[in-house]
C-alpha cells in the first residue's frame, strides 16, 4: 500500500480544481494492477470524476448553486455554511479508480475534480494505492 497526501488551494466559495495529475503522480510506475482511492478530508468539499472542460465545470458550480440554496438552514445559526455541507453531501468525499500497468484507467474525457463548496480554503487530499 502507498499513500500520498497533498494540499489544494482554492480561490472561490464554490469552484472546481483538477487534481488528476497530482493523484496520478502517487501511483508507482511498477504497479501492475490495483486501485487508487482519493479522499478529501473535509465536510465541505468533494471529489468527482467528470470532464475537465471549463464550461462544464461552470455548469457543475451553477447546478450545485441552483440545487442547494445558499441560506435557510438550521446549521447556519452555528457557522453560516450549511449549504456547503449539503452540496458536499451530494458529491461525496472520495473516488476510486482502477490502475493498470501503473496508470489510472480513466476514460478519454475523465478527470478527477475537487469541488470546493466553502472556499477559499486549503484542502487536504490523500491518494491511497493498493495493488501488486
Amino acid at each position: 500500500m502507498t499513500r500520498n497526501t497533498f494540499t489544494v488551494e482554492t480561490d472561490d466559495r464554490l469552484t472546481t480544481v483538477d487534481v488528476t495529475d497530482r493523484i496520478a503522480d502517487a501511483v508507482p510506475a511498477e504497479l501492475r494492477s490495483g486501485t487508487c482511492t482519493a479522499f478529501v478530508r473535509h465536510t465541505t468539499a468533494g471529489l468527482v470524476v467528470q470532464e475537465n472542460e471549463p464550461r462544464l465545470r461552470g455548469d457543475i458550480e451553477s447546478f450545485l448553486r441552483d440545487l442547494v440554496p445558499d441560506e435557510g438552514y438550521a446549521h447556519d445559526e452555528l457557522d453560516g455554511n450549511a449549504d456547503s455541507h449539503l452540496r458536499a453531501t451530494l458529491l461525496g468525499p472520495d473516488v476510486t479508480i482502477p490502475i493498470v500497468d501503473g496508470d489510472l484507467t480513466l476514460g478519454t474525457w475523465q478527470s478527477i475534480l475537487l469541488v470546493e463548496c466553502d472556499g477559499p480554503r486549503t484542502r487536504e487530499v490523500s491518494a491511497t494505492i493498493v495493488g501488486d
